[in-house]
């Protein structure tokens, strides 16, 4: 039996049924295209499917079924080893029933592969700049930065496995209005703590951490900049707020467990002449045009709604312009594509976007914008008020403190990103199956645990070559087995939609599979009536359905050496795919817990 995934090998038989039948001429097609299997949508249709028949049907000019009828005989005739059965089914779908020892490929695979499994090099030599969180250095991270950070990490780790480069960058955005009026707040504050009452910008940071830097300032110089005159007083306390809230989040970051390659800063384009040279060849080019006093970018040339200004009548330049500079030079240094994950309120910003690049010749697929939406806090499910014009948020280090790095981002990853999520901080912080971060690591642990019961006791894990694979054909056994195979997909599915959400729900689904299965069937042989398979300090899931105490859970059930063998092979296997896949996520894969 070969290596490798059923998929696979499905896919490489419907492939060559088609170009057989293109050359015989009972298919008349002028190329061939590439199948795709997938999951059925009930267990009794089989274990693969296709509507590659349907795909073909308008090409030939010959109904689905029939199309799908055709090529169901020639796979039975040309590939009878791999399929138990092939079935059509309406309106045109090819459902495929596999002989139960192919699925024995996926554990050779896995075991030969280890933590490499899942991954592929078909990306090769394709870079990608990622930009992610890119807060306002004006105040602390909250919980949606938390979110993005989390989206952001996930997506470097799954396009890296499916061969990206991947760079990971947080743009600065230490320029402009909301820095002045940052340096305008603290500067309030800080004259409020010398008894000097001044009116706070109508539009200034509330909260107690601008005090909190005000505080920190007149620790630095006294009452040195009350003398001081007020517009640069203002920009020295500018300067000093955004470095000491800039050095908070990156040690935020760094607790989050979420690393950048470089932190580009914005005022690094004006001083580096980008900008100007940028806007400059956007006029020569034609798409900059004068307009009531401004400049506008002629976007609306490139699918936008509308032009844009792009610098005011007063001659201030707005976001757009730096923002356009800054994505041509991520472009000059090399990158193919571009992913931004953004906030849901610079949906708007994605078109004018789009339009800036393709007004330098770059095509308008290479930029991918992920939308991240807000989150709901519940505590005692309640939701968690906040308010960021008047300061009062949960910040993402409140929350870390709380339910930690692990849960945090599991939960942040468990939907969309351009969903509402609802993040139950009562449900992180469970150790109940109730909660999908614990329920997904304890079945890793759980599986550390059984393996170091075994290693105590001599039991060794064989290789796949040593084994009896006629132990290994259960129904319980081949679930697991066809769930460990669509992993490689997950993971490339989950990498081509920028979704990490897909592996989340994976983790969870491999997890309840391995749960039932360690619930229904003994592993080790017992050694004596009252010992359990995983030692007493390993936490226990509150579910019934999962627990382990007590013999009884087997009904009797007697295993011999080949059978533990066998299950101690598979269960290796499955704990392989769930570590590969939390490190994916960015989310630990604990040994106890």
């Amino acid at each position: 039996m070969t290596t490798g995934l059923v998929q696979d090998h499905v896919i490489e038989a419907l492939s060559e049924v088609l170009v057989r039948a293109t050359e015989d001429g009972t298919l008349n097609l002028s190329t061939v295209p590439q199948p795709a299997v997938g999951l059925p949508k009930r267990e009794e249709w089989g274990d693969l499917s296709t509507n590659i028949a349907m795909t073909l049907a308008p090409l030939v000019r010959q109904p689905p079924l029939k199309v799908a009828s055709l090529i169901a005989r020639h796979l039975q005739e040309r590939s009878g080893d791999l399929f138990e059965r092939v079935d059509v089914a309406p309106p045109g779908f090819l459902n495929f029933t596999i002989k139960p020892e192919w699925w024995l490929g996926v554990l050779r695979h896995i075991e030969e592969q280890g933590s490499y499994f899942g991954m592929s090099q078909e990306h090769k030599g394709q870079r990608i700049l990622l930009e992610f969180v890119s807060a306002n250095p004006t105040g602390p991270l909250h919980v949606g930065h938390g979110r993005g950070a989390a989206l952001g990490q996930a997506l470097a780790n799954l396009l890296r496995a499916v061969g990206f480069y991947v760079e990971r960058e947080f743009y600065i955005n230490d320029a402009g209005r909301q820095l002045r009026l940052l340096g305008k707040s603290v500067f309030a504050r800080y004259q409020e703590s010398f008894g000097r009452l001044v009116p706070f910008p109508e539009d200034g940071y509330q909260g107690a951490y601008i005090k909190s830097v005000a505080q920190h300032l007149s620790d630095r110089y006294g009452k040195a900049l009350l003398d001081t005159p007020i517009e640069e007083a203002e920009c020295q306390c500018s300067q000093f707020a955004y470095k000491e809230l800039l050095h908070e989040i990156k040690q935020d970051l760094k607790a989050f467990g979420v690393e950048f390659d470089h932190w580009f800063s914005e005022t690094g384009l004006t001083s580096s002449g980008l900008l100007e040279k940028t806007l400059e060849q956007l006029q020569q080019k034609g798409f900059l045009v004068e307009k009531d006093g401004a400049l506008w970018f002629r976007s609306s040339q490139f699918q936008d709604e509308k032009d844009r200004v792009i610098t005011k009548q007063n001659g201030d330049r707005t976001y757009l312009a730096s923002d356009i500079a800054y994505h041509k030079a991520k472009f000059e240094r090399g990158f193919d594509v571009l992913v931004n994950v953004c906030g849901a309120d610079h949906h708007g910003y994605i078109p004018r976007m789009h339009a800036a690049i393709q007004a330098f010749g770059y095509p308008k697929e290479s930029l991918r914008v992920v939308l991240v939406q807000m989150v709901n806090l519940l505590r005692g499910g309640a939701k968690v008020e906040m308010s960021k014009r008047a300061g009062e948020f949960v910040t993402l280090r409140e929350v870390i403190e709380e339910v930690g790095s692990d849960a945090a981002k599991f939960f942040f990853l468990m939907r969309r990103s351009d969903s509402h999520l609802d993040f139950d901080l009562d449900l992180a912080k469970q150790q109940s199956n109730d909660n999908p971060v614990y329920y997904v690591q304890y079945a890793y642990a759980r599986l550390a645990s059984l393996f170091r019961v075994a290693r105590d006791r001599g039991i060794l894990v064989p290789s796949m070559q040593d084994l009896d694979s006629s132990y290994m054909v259960g129904h319980d056994e081949l679930g697991l087995m066809k769930q460990l195979s669509y992993y490689p997909s997950c993971v490339k599915e989950s990498a081509k939609a920028l979704e990490p959400h897909r592996l989340a729900f994976y983790l969870q689904e491999l997890a309840g599979l391995l749960h039932t299965y360690y619930y229904k069937h003994r592993v080790l042989p017992p050694v004596a009536d009252s010992q359990p398979e995983e030692p007493s300090s390993t936490s226990q899931l509150s579910s019934s359905d999962i627990r382990t105490e007590g013999k009884d859970r087997f009904e009797e059930e007697r295993v011999t050496p080949a059978v533990t063998a066998a299950r101690l092979v598979l269960l290796r296997q499955v704990q392989t795919v769930l570590g590969n896949g939390l490190t994916l996520l960015g989310v630990s894969a604990p040994e106890q817990m």
